[in-house]
């Protein structure tokens, strides 16, 4: 009789539930990539009196200890949130000899590189590839790219809740509070929606992302958190009035001597790939040497293109990949001094903080104002005047005569 490869499934909710499915319907084909069937074993739940199992012959547990007296387990799959108890459960399986796969982007984001460490002392495979983007297979795309291409710049919308906000502030012109609640009722955002709409769930997947790419995590001196909880309508309203629209954007770059992080909303003119982007939608951005610019889109988040990402990691589990990024001795080529634009919402100008070397500086509308200089200058102004509504533009934006833009208004 074939053996199978044994599952235990540590979280129940939407992402475990996912798994648990995707493996029951797609049987044959997953079967035929590993050799053998698989098999879920065991469950590992909070209150084991809230859910049922359709197979009476899975152990359903609300103790972990059972599921480490598993004979011939050989996979754990982590679809639980928080660092804890799900660092010490990856730990544990690892130390056992268990191959592990995680969705828990906080827990990874803190503490992947040891888990990898482990993992390959104890000759396991660790896979991670849901904990960013969701149905996006970023973290295999970057693995194989990191080969030969030297990847300089990733940017991405990464955060599925924050998203569908700011596009259906735009387009039903509603208000930040109401399109909370709704996102809320469809089960787009969590009851406290914190990690979403600040930024941290973007920033923990940014961590990971620079752990794959540059082998580190950038220093919390050059890491830029803001959230999306301070944009109002009339605000968007006059971005898109100029041809803008507000995304919550991550952006890794690694400068000369550090890397710099930046999770954050930005105006994108529609020459941005990120300009069509909507709704739960993600979408990651590569910048790198050789292959030049690739953009991968899909949807981040939700039952099954999550699930998708830990199956897909389940037939990459036994491939061997380093799990420290080699050190590159190139030097970085000198890009000059780059130049930026911001748009301030703001009604006097005259009381900021004004840098005299920004290159313009123009008023668009009432309340809203244009200006362009280094970014060096640039990222002072906003540190001299923390409070204001300022926010990058990115993707080729050309201010228009005055005459138009008193036509707008």
């Amino acid at each position: 009789m074939m053996s199978s490869i044994n599952i235990a499934l540590l979280g129940f909710g939407t992402v475990g539930k996912g798994v648990f499915e995707t493996i029951e319907t797609h049987q044959e084909r997953i079967q035929y990539y590993l050799g053998k069937p698989v098999k879920i074993v065991a469950v590992l739940v909070k209150n084991i009196t809230k859910h049922h199992l359709s197979d009476s012959e899975v152990l359903l547990t609300d103790n972990f200890e059972d599921v480490m007296q598993i004979p011939n387990l050989d996979i754990v799959i982590d679809a639980i949130c928080g660092k804890e108890p799900g660092f010490t459960y990856i730990k544990r399986s690892i130390e056992k000899g268990c191959h592990v796969v995680t969705a828990n982007k906080e827990m990874f984001a803190f503490h992947g590189q040891e888990l990898l460490s482990l993992a390959a002392k104890q000759h396991v495979s660790v896979g991670f590839e849901a904990t960013v983007a969701g149905g996006i297979p970023i973290i295999q795309t970057l693995r194989s790219l990191l080969k030969v291409n030297r990847i300089t710049k990733v940017e991405g919308i990464i955060n599925g809740t924050s998203n569908y906000i700011l596009t259906n502030m735009r387009e039903q012109d509603l208000p930040f509070e109401q399109v909370l609640a709704d996102a809320q009722n469809k089960g787009y955002a969590e009851a406290n929606p914190t990690n979403d709409i600040e930024g941290f769930d973007a920033l923990y997947k940014a961590l990971v992302l620079s752990q794959v790419v540059f082998g580190e995590h950038p220093e919390e001196e050059n890491i830029i958190r803001k959230g999306i909880s301070q944009i109002t309508q009339e605000q968007i309203e006059n971005a898109a009035n100029l041809g803008l629209k507000f995304k919550h954007v991550v952006k890794l770059e690694k400068q000369e001597n550090h890397i710099q992080c930046k999770v954050q909303p930005v105006l994108l003119s529609n020459a941005h790939p990120f300009y069509s982007i909507e709704g739960v939608q993600n979408a990651v951005s590569i910048n790198a040497d050789i292959v030049g610019n690739i953009t991968l889109t899909g949807p981040g988040a939700g039952k099954l293109p999550t699930a998708s990402a830990v199956i897909e990691d389940l037939l990459h589990l036994f491939e061997k990949h380093d799990s420290v990024r080699l050190h590159d001795e190139r030097q970085l080529e000198d890009q000059g001094e780059e130049v930026g634009q911001r748009l301030i919402f703001n009604q006097r100008l005259d009381h900021l903080c004004i840098v005299d070397s920004l290159e313009e500086v123009e008023q668009l509308q009432e309340g809203v104002f244009y200006i362009k200089g280094r970014e060096a200058d640039l990222t002072r102004f906003e540190q001299e005047n923390d409070g204001v509504a300022i926010y990058p533009i990115e993707g080729n934006f050309q201010l228009l005569n005055k005459q138009q833009y008193a036509n707008i208004g």
